[in-house]
């Protein structure tokens, strides 16, 4: 064949590829994983095009209103105009950008300009204010300064702190395009090339070298933008010096006390699957899973969380378990979630968000508790079995703006707005995804690009049913993926008021069809009671995502601080018990709780996470058990429960266990966000 036709034939028949390429690229409207990464089943919406809605929206409004909003008068010293993030000689390491990671994307939820407007000082300086070297953020002291009570003046060039304003800087982005964003981390990516060989993550403090995942995890999302290839070796260097949280996870040193620090722990639970994006064996995943397993097994708690106060603790229910974790392993498993689409992380972080996250701040968000335990009875400034007292100060359990360690005073923001913005994802297959399930209003592009709308309308985490409302000028064909917690064993779907068949493949059901304006799908989730077992094989009481425990009157008392009101604040609140806690709950291994009635109660928007809100109740057979005293002001040892226990020698009758010759009384559980005392590990009585 003559070389002339033969290649008009190749370019006739190439036409078509290169038009789909293209197309296919067009259809890429939202930052997407670009070769050599692994392409994941769902990626990040821009900021703001989620809306919370309902309860969820009252929430952050609180926030709005509380300390999230009004943390630069309130802690001005740190917070303040001296802060070094904005060029002043204060606090230069991680307090503001902690801040700042929690109030931008509240205030970009909300279209609350008042806050905007308070997030662009730190935006500003960092963008108009990099060196020629590419580094940025506060300015190195030539000399070391002069230490001031309460500031962290000095690391100024620790990498660390510098993670932290980075993934301030990218939700910048995602909310507003600025492109300046983008030269200045690759500008200052080109500098951590250069100067980590020489200067390390571990090279000014350890943290750095314990959290490099949230490093690499924004140079990948900069490579997805620009596919500069030398962030692509920069992010093996981070990899490579970051703490090996892989081995860590495989060997199973979760197992050991004290082996690791709580907020690290949370951090760097999602360091091996950032770093599976670009190595995809699977054993990064296999580690990530094996961790959290044994985090269960062996410092568990109910509520999703585990004793570490400061380090890993044990799985007492009086341990502690530090603010900062909540929130930076909720984070964590948002990123897990969308990077392997496997529901375990979903579930796990709604068990977080609706039972730890609520209960460890006030209802206003003016004051927070540092460590929250699973069973806490009193709330006092006393000595506790904590790893940490902080100096025994003993300010660690009592709620107040700085008690404890002020770390989490910055950190606890950025919990609810990052969840907010998780609710909703894009697909791979060009659709939608609604993982977790919360009041919400989602706008986003689908299929070839076509502007849709859904409205979730829910009470959920409180009710089961979940209502999906869909707004379009143009009918269009996209899949819908939705999950279905593994504790739902009966799903029922709707689609516009008619019950549908449908396959669950990995949790997970994609509607893929033909969607109009009008359209409207109605998920139902029922939840049952269940069982799961914990210290010294106690019980919990869960339905759906909540667990429920004690209800117990409460009283708070405002504490003026006499002692040290200059490190812990001026004043705190303490609270006490008004009515018993020491019950144990009948249960039979048989047949499941003895007696048990389920209350649901006019359900309120206005903030549903307290003992006069809780929209739903248990009452379940218990006793008291009178040997069950306060000890350091926590309940004292629990009384263990048996899983085998005969009526006597020859008689396999399994029965019940801790003797008590109190009357049986119907005690009242509520959900555990609800409570601020509470036992939620109960011990079996018979």
């Amino acid at each position: 064949m003559n070389n002339k036709y033969f290649y008009k034939i190749l370019i006739l028949l190439t036409i078509p590829l290169i038009i789909s390429l293209k197309n296919a690229n067009e259809n890429n409207y939202y930052i997407k994983n670009q070769y050599p990464l692994k392409s994941t089943p769902y990626s990040e919406l821009p900021l703001g095009s989620i809306k919370p809605n309902g309860w969820l929206k009252n929430q952050l409004e609180i926030m709005a209103n509380g300390l999230t909003g009004n943390l630069d008068s309130v802690y001005s010293k740190v917070i303040g105009e001296r802060n070094g993030w904005l060029g002043g000689d204060g606090d230069g390491w991680e307090r503001g950008p902690y801040w700042v990671d929690g109030l931008l994307p509240l205030a970009y939820l909300l279209d609350n300009e008042k806050l905007i407007e308070k997030t662009k000082p730190w935006i500003e300086w960092s963008l108009n204010n990099q060196q020629e070297n590419g580094y940025f953020g506060p300015i190195p002291f030539e000399t070391e300064p002069i230490k001031e009570q309460g500031l962290q003046k000095g690391n100024r060039r620790d990498w660390w702190p510098h993670m932290v304003m980075l993934k301030v800087l990218k939700q910048y982005y995602m909310a507003t395009n600025d492109k300046r964003v983008i030269e200045l981390m690759t500008n200052y990516f080109k500098y951590q090339l250069k100067e980590l060989p020489k200067t390390p993550l571990d090279h000014w403090t350890y943290w750095a070298n314990r959290r490099g995942g949230d490093n690499l995890m924004i140079v990948y999302w900069l490579y997805n933008i620009t596919k500069e290839p030398f962030l692509l070796e920069l992010g093996e260097i981070l990899f490579n010096q970051t703490h090996p949280w892989t081995d860590h996870f495989l060997k199973g040193t979760l197992i050991d006390h004290n082996s690791f620090h709580c907020v690290n722990l949370a951090q760097g639970m999602k360091q091996p699957i950032i770093y599976y994006q670009k190595d995809s064996d699977e054993k990064y995943i296999k580690a990530v899973k094996k961790a959290l397993s044994d985090l269960k097994k062996y410092h568990g708690q109910p509520q999703g969380m585990y004793g570490a106060d400061e380090h890993l603790h044990g799985n007492n229910p009086n341990q502690g378990s530090e603010f900062c974790s909540s929130v930076e392993l909720m984070f964590s498993l948002e990123k897990m979630l969308a990077i392997t689409g496997d529901t375990q992380f979903a579930d796990h972080l709604e068990l977080i968000t609706f039972n730890a996250l609520p209960a460890q701040a006030t209802d206003d968000f003016n004051n927070r508790q540092y460590f929250q335990s699973a069973n806490q009875v009193k709330i006092t400034r006393a000595n506790r079995n904590f790893e940490w007292n902080h100096g025994h100060k003993q300010t660690d359990a009592v709620f107040g703006k700085f008690t404890g360690y002020p770390c989490c005073t910055s950190n606890m923001h950025q919990g609810w707005p990052k969840f907010t913005q998780n609710l909703w994802y894009s697909t791979d297959d060009n659709g939608l995804a609604a993982l977790i399930y919360s009041p919400s209003t989602v706008n986003a592009k689908v299929s070839d690009g076509i502007d849709i709308k859904f409205t979730e309308t829910t009470n959920y985490p409180f009710d089961d049913k979940i209502r999906f409302s869909f707004e379009s000028k143009k009918n269009v064909k996209f899949p819908l993926h939705l999950r279905i917690p593994k504790w739902c064993k009966n799903p029922v779907l709707k689609i516009n008021g008619k019950k549908t068949n449908f396959d669950v493949s990995n949790q997970i059901i994609k509607i893929n069809r033909k969607w109009k304006n009008g359209d409207f799908i109605e998920l139902q989730l029922p939840m049952e009671i269940s069982i799961s077992r914990w210290y010294e094989n106690s019980l919990a009481v869960e339905r759906g995502p909540l667990v429920y425990a004690l209800k117990i009157d409460e009283e708070w008392k405002k504490i003026n601080n006499t002692k040290d009101p200059e490190v812990y604040g001026e004043y705190y609140y303490e609270v006490f018990p008004k009515s018993d806690w020491n019950y144990g709950i009948l249960y039979n291994y048989k047949t499941g709780l003895n007696n048990y009635e389920i209350i649901k109660k006019k359900f309120t928007d206005k903030y549903p996470w307290n003992i006069k809100n809780a929209p739903i109740e248990i009452k379940v057979a218990a006793k008291k058990i009178n040997e069950w005293k306060i000890y350091n002001d926590t309940p004292g040892p629990i009384p263990y429960s048996h899983p085998w226990e005969f009526d006597n020698p020859g008689n396999s009758t399994i029965v019940n266990n801790f003797p008590s010759n109190e009357p049986i009384e119907m005690i009242t559980l509520i959900p555990y966000g609800c409570t601020t005392l509470r036992i939620s590990e109960f011990p079996i009585v018979r």
